[in-house]
């Protein structure tokens, strides 16, 4: 039995949400949260019982705000709004994205602003808790009024409606509803509205960006370490005075790093003296700088997503104190998208340094090592092509990791006039971070070739540790063969967090907990 994990709305750590992330783990919503929800659902109650005016209570939304519903038709006006709303194209986001969509949605909506019952809620807990994944399509957002379309996706399910996965497999939301003995909820007024709007979709998605971002960090500082062993590259740049005198946190941090990685390593002290290289290429020297810059926007990135993964973003809000219902504009998802613009540098800059590094080692007359890194070159073409892949996906980032956030379009005929575009800015770090996943997979190969080639001398004994994790999987390569199993192969223990696992407690103080 996994243990369950209890929502304190407000107080999420990222440790948690890296746990809901990697691990369907049952949820439960602690028992205090339930007075201000309740409290919250009652001065609805109220509004409506007084015929007061309030927005996506009892009237339409968006431009359509100055028309008012009749108390009757307010639990079709909700349903109506799911179903018209429920336009999301493209392909499904995957399971692990999902769950944090849902926990987040419960987290937000159990803090006690948002109007709607506990019955609602514990009906989404029940709903994750039995593993019924909604499918939810990644395209039709542009983050601003919240993430309306995926968000209604996922409440179809909650309503019988649509279809969900579970355990993978495609099936109507009704049946799988049925089998799980969750009855399908008709909403009451506004708690439609506080189901979809929210940023918790555009959240999630860079939530998933920023996870993968610190993997790919930790794997590519490891393939960097084995890169300077492998070209028999110098451990001076990584002295700790050049780093204090400059004063970045994640440099000195990362050259503390690299130190330790290449610490006790027979390939260094082998060419300590009459080394006639001055300073090597910056793509060994730079590394804590380059490095370093990337983790601490990757830090940054991740305080705003932790606030905003614990916010409240729906509209109206409700204040049950005052019995005052405010609407605003928290559903705007700008820190989000400025979030995942950043993540795209950092994992941008994190797969074209690994490039700049494959390249040295496959040039014989930088690295010294043979053409190509492989023995017979001419009649083996070795790793020339595996950096033509390389240098594709590199190129292929850069483009990605123009900013989103930069872009806006009107909607809703321009009520909605200034959009953040997170939605889509979160989305395409899944795939810049597969990219620079089979980069980093690609230089570990090299800098394995390299490394083996240097034999009887030895790497550190951490980087030997790396090197026999990879060659469980792949062996050296001694001539051509079909390549690119290996590439794949050594690109998932990047993704897997495999590279550095090691080696983790040389990383785990430098991330948010």
């Amino acid at each position: 039995m996994k243990a369950t994990l209890v929502i304190h709305p407000g107080e999420l750590t990222l440790g948690e949400i890296r746990s809901i992330w990697l691990d369907a783990a049952p949820l439960a919503l602690t028992p205090s949260a339930y007075a201000a929800i309740e409290a919250s659902a009652a001065t609805i109650d109220r509004i409506v019982a007084r015929g007061d005016a309030a927005y996506g209570i009892n009237t339409g939304f968006g431009k359509l705000a100055k028309t008012r519903i009749p108390d009757e038709q307010l639990e079709l006006l909700q349903r109506n709004l799911i179903l018209s709303h429920s336009v999301g194209t493209g392909d499904l986001i995957d399971d692990s994205i999902v769950r944090l969509i849902m926990a987040l949605k419960i987290g937000s909506l159990a803090r006690g602003y948002s109007g709607i019952r506990a019955s609602v809620i514990d009906s989404l807990i029940a709903l994750y808790n039995a593993g019924i994944m909604p499918c939810i399509p990644a395209k039709g957002s542009v983050g601003a009024s919240g993430d309306l379309a995926p968000l209604s996706h996922m409440t179809l399910a909650l309503l019988g409606e649509g279809n969900v996965r579970v355990d993978g497999k495609l099936q109507p939301a009704a049946v799988a509803l049925q089998k799980a003995g969750i009855a399908p909820v008709v909403l009451a007024a506004k708690e439609g509205l506080a189901l979809i709007n929210g940023t918790q979709v555009s959240t999630a998605l860079t939530l998933n960006g920023l996870f993968l971002a610190e993997r790919l960090l930790e794997a590519a500082t490891v393939s960097g370490a084995l890169a300077v062993d492998a070209a028999k590259g110098s451990d001076a740049p990584f002295d700790p005075r050049l780093h204090t005198v400059r004063g970045q946190p994640g440099q000195i941090a990362l050259a503390a790093i690299y130190r330790q990685l290449l610490d006790g390593s027979a390939i260094r002290r082998s060419h300590l003296v009459n080394d006639e290289r001055v300073q090597d290429p910056y793509s060994l020297r730079c590394q804590p700088q380059v490095m370093g810059a990337c983790l601490d926007i990757i830090g940054n990135a991740a305080r705003t997503l932790l606030i905003e993964a614990n916010a409240v973003t729906d509209n109206p809000l409700v204040y049950s104190d005052k019995d005052e219902v405010i609407s605003g504009g928290n559903f705007h998802a700008e820190p989000v998208a400025f979030a995942a613009d950043t993540l795209a540098l950092a994992i941008a800059e994190i797969g074209a340094l690994a490039e700049r590094r494959i390249a040295l080692l496959i040039d014989s007359t930088l690295s010294g090592l043979p053409p190509f890194l492989v023995a017979a070159s001419g009649l083996n073409s070795g790793f020339m092509i595996a950096h033509v892949t390389a240098a594709a996906l590199a190129s292929e980032n850069k483009s990605l990791a123009h900013p989103a956030s930069v872009d806006s379009l009107p909607t809703s005929a321009n009520q909605e006039d200034h959009v953040s575009m997170a939605t889509f800015a979160g989305r395409r770090l899944h795939d810049m971070a597969h990219n620079t996943a089979t980069i980093i997979g690609i230089e570990l190969l090299a800098a394995a070739q390299g490394v083996d080639f240097h034999r009887p001398l030895n790497t550190s004994p951490l980087l030997a540790t790396v090197h026999r994790c990879l060659r469980d999987k792949v062996s050296f390569y001694d001539k051509d063969r079909l390549f690119a199993p290996d590439i794949e192969a050594a690109k998932q223990l990047v993704v897997d967090g495999a590279v550095s696992a090691a080696c983790k407690t040389l990383f785990s103080p430098l991330y948010l907990a």
